[in-house]
């Protein structure tokens, strides 16, 4: 783990009257100078995006006037930008005052400005507006389209205008790794890779998530936490699902799954709700090595008790521990009904649906990631046969819909 990190320094200037000082990663200090492409991908907690959010302050600050625009492939709302994190470092620093925020945008020192965009919505024409703009911040860049590259590198053209990027690789022929990890990089680009490894703050409730992955789970920790490419693509279950901000309506039918941890293994709650064919994840709760009587205290963290209200599917394997649950507030809670091929024909149905799930749910986002077939270990073919693990989350969502699947509200395939 680093020891050390570089004070970076910059001079009060007239308007601001006073000293700013920020504290940057050594792994990032290269990004510090004037380049065309900057690039910073690797895994989780590796403080790509808090790092390159202070290098965006700083260089308003550093130069009065600056234009920056903050990109992702699709945006619909500002909360699915970095406009939320930008503000956080500007109260950091006390920088408030120098910084007017608005709901839309964030004007600088200077009578710069910071706007926010999903490339998806520019076409050809409408992609002008950012000709006159000094720096384009891509940030989760891994999902960036070829179609929104071509449009984007062009258009940011002022001199010494500069394109960052900042991702979690998922595949190498991804446009953006194709770009700077490719043989051929472009001229003027500064490409980097970070881990946890790299930075001085990683918090322990990720150091605790991350050593229970490296232990349990190789695959899964390489390329979450250390940013190495998706492994066995081909053998995934899941690959119907994104990640994506949304509102749960007041009025939603909720479905709630649940899952029975024992020593190393997780109890969890899901909830859910579906719109026609889309099914959408909003809310988990997910612990190791919980006591059977801490159990009804965790499930009330997952919307502040309000499942107790609601219908409840679970896991039939702890009879003991459904009768507990039903006995300490949750009434409605009831034994999944399993079966031949139940575990099948449920991954089946899940297939079905277009699924969303909110990005606060990270434990789903994991299993969805990695659930996989077994692959044959002489020929390394893919088989129909499902892995019985990284499969807690799945199986709670599967409990979850189990009443829609077995009302035959839809055909299954």
């Amino acid at each position: 783990m680093i020891n050390a990190l570089v004070l970076l320094v910059l001079l009060g200037t007239a308007d601001m009257g006073r000293t700013l000082e920020i504290l940057t990663p050594p792994a990032m200090v290269p990004f510090l100078q004037p380049m065309r492409y900057k690039g910073a991908y690797g895994g989780r907690g590796g403080t790509k995006s808090h790092s390159f959010a202070e290098m965006l302050i700083e260089h308003c600050v550093m130069n009065p006037g600056t234009r920056a625009v903050c990109v992702r492939e699709i945006q619909r709302t500002l909360e699915q930008s970095v406009k939320r994190l930008l503000e956080d470092k500007l109260e950091l620093h006390e920088l408030k005052n120098e910084f007017h925020v608005s709901n839309t945008q964030i004007v600088t020192p200077g009578d710069g400005v910071i706007i926010f965009q999903g490339m998806q919505d520019h076409t050809a024409e409408s992609i002008k507006s950012l000709e006159g703009f000094d720096i384009a911040w891509v940030e989760e860049a891994q999902t960036l389209s070829e179609r929104s590259l071509t449009l984007l590198r062009p258009t940011i053209r002022e001199p010494g205008s500069e394109l960052w990027f900042t991702w979690n690789p998922r595949h190498e022929t991804d446009p953006v790794d194709k770009l700077l990890r490719g043989p051929n990089p472009p001229p003027d680009s500064i490409v980097i890779g970070t881990t946890y490894r790299d930075n001085p703050w990683f918090p322990e409730v990720l150091r605790r998530e991350m050593e229970w992955d490296k232990k349990r789970d190789p695959e899964k920790y390489a390329h979450v936490w250390l940013g190495e490419y998706e492994r066995h693509s081909e053998s995934r279950v899941f690959k119907n699902w994104r990640i994506e901000e949304f509102g749960t309506p007041g009025n939603a039918t909720l479905y709630y799954g649940a899952d029975w941890g024992y020593s190393v293994d997780p109890t969890v709650l899901v909830r859910m709700w579906v719109d026609e064919r889309r099914l959408y994840i909003d809310r988990e709760v997910y612990q190791i090595g919980c006591e059977i009587d801490h159990i009804p205290d965790l499930f009330d963290s997952l919307d502040g008790g309000h499942a107790r209200n609601w219908p409840i599917r679970a896991d039939s394997a702890r009879p003991e521990t459904i009768s507990y649950l039903q006995k300490h507030g949750y009434p409605l809670l009831t034994a999944a009904i399993k079966g031949p091929n139940s575990v099948k024909e449920g991954v089946i149905f899940l297939q079905g649906f277009d699924i969303i799930i909110h990005p606060r749910c990270i434990h789903t986002a994991d299993e969805f990631t990695m659930y996989s077939f077994k692959k044959d270990k002489l020929t390394d073919i893919v088989t129909p046969i499902l892995e019985d693990k990284k499969n807690h989350v799945i199986d709670s969502c599967r409990y979850a819909v189990e009443t829609l699947r077995s009302a035959g509200t839809w055909v299954s395939w």
